[in-house]
């Protein structure tokens, strides 16, 4: 049995249930990197540049982690979900750069997602990446349709039931979290609704984000993600914000931040990455709206390998006391 490496790490939090689906379908062994630790990002900045952003230092330590586990390592090029919008240049290039900076990695399995070029040219990649399994074309579209249904239940489950990725991927995929959530089941008990506003893979990602959620949640705050809300949400507030949609993952931060600024939360805090482009040009989006509601506190929280877990968490009490002095000003 072909035992196929999965990374921890960049979209490994929105696309796991499907990718492990398609694989198993075809008869593949998933395996799954461990959860992100120092050494895996000392790996995986050793073999690039120093302003490579840490997202990718992160993914190519997962990958350096997977080397002896697996007989392949996927590695799909994201290039675009819909028509006319792109994604960050990282996720276009991602597969060749792995294959470059870690030429003693296992064969990298990869396909190439364009929307743009049309759905025949999706299928088309489907398929491609179903011969390293099966020459059946009837098995491969099964377990295409299947992996796709697995993916709307996913997103489904975490909107119904208010879950994060971790949390949906432990009830789907039976992956455990690191640390168990101690959400706060009732909004009216909570000290503060605070939503977070970013990435998946910085959001959900402990070691980078030193454990953000959990601390948020053991001070007695409730804690909203943006996986927690509708597509028809998300786009009404990204055409509020931008006008449209230009960055597919740029965007959805966008439209989570218009979304929280202006319904359930107390405060918004945006993760991003130090070095990143496209996330300090839609962060800054989200602050400017912010500052032209003059109404939910927003704060933008900017991690790197060199980021000091005292100074989130100065920076974490310093806002959520704020906001509980500004609601009993309000009461």
């Amino acid at each position: 049995m072909t035992r196929i490496g999965i990374p921890r790490a960049l979209l490994y939090y929105q696309y796991l249930p499907m990718w492990k689906v398609f694989f198993e379908h075809l008869g593949a062994e998933v395996v799954i990197s461990s959860p992100t630790t120092q050494a895996m990002l000392t790996g995986g900045s050793a073999r690039v540049v120093a302003d490579t952003c840490l997202p990718v230092k992160v993914f190519l330590g997962h990958v350096l982690s997977l080397a002896d586990e697996c007989d392949l390592i996927f590695v799909p090029a994201v290039r675009s979900l819909e028509e006319k919008v792109y994604n960050c240049s990282k996720f276009l290039g991602l597969p060749d750069m792995t294959k470059a900076v870690i030429p003693e990695s296992p064969p990298i399995l990869e396909t190439d997602i364009d929307i743009s070029r049309g759905k025949n040219q999706l299928y088309r990649e489907i398929y491609r990446l179903g011969r390293h399994f099966t020459r059946n074309p009837l098995k491969v579209k099964q377990a295409g349709l299947t992996a796709w249904q697995a993916h709307l239940d996913y997103r489904e489950l975490m909107f119904d039931h208010k879950l994060t990725h971790i949390e949906a991927t432990e009830k789907i995929c039976g992956i455990p979290a690191e640390k168990p959530r101690t959400a706060v089941e009732d909004p009216a008990s909570a000290r503060t609704t605070i939503a977070l506003v970013g990435h998946p893979y910085l959001i959900c990602d402990e070691f980078i984000n030193h454990r953000l959620i959990y601390r948020l949640e053991q001070a007695g705050n409730r804690v909203l993600t943006p996986e927690m809300i509708t597509t028809k949400e998300l786009e009404s507030a990204i055409i509020r914000l931008t006008g449209g949609a230009y960055w597919t993952y740029e965007e959805e931060v966008v439209g989570a931040g218009g979304y929280f600024l202006q319904n359930e939360a107390d405060g918004v805090i945006g993760i991003m990455a130090f070095g990143c482009g496209p996330d300090s040009l839609m962060m800054d989006t989200v602050r400017r709206h912010s500052a032209r509601t003059k109404g939910v506190p927003f704060m933008c929280l900017t991690i790197e390998e060199h980021t000091a877990e005292a100074g989130v968490i100065t920076r974490l009490e310093a806002f959520t006391d704020m906001i509980q002095r500004k609601k009993r000003r309000e009461t």
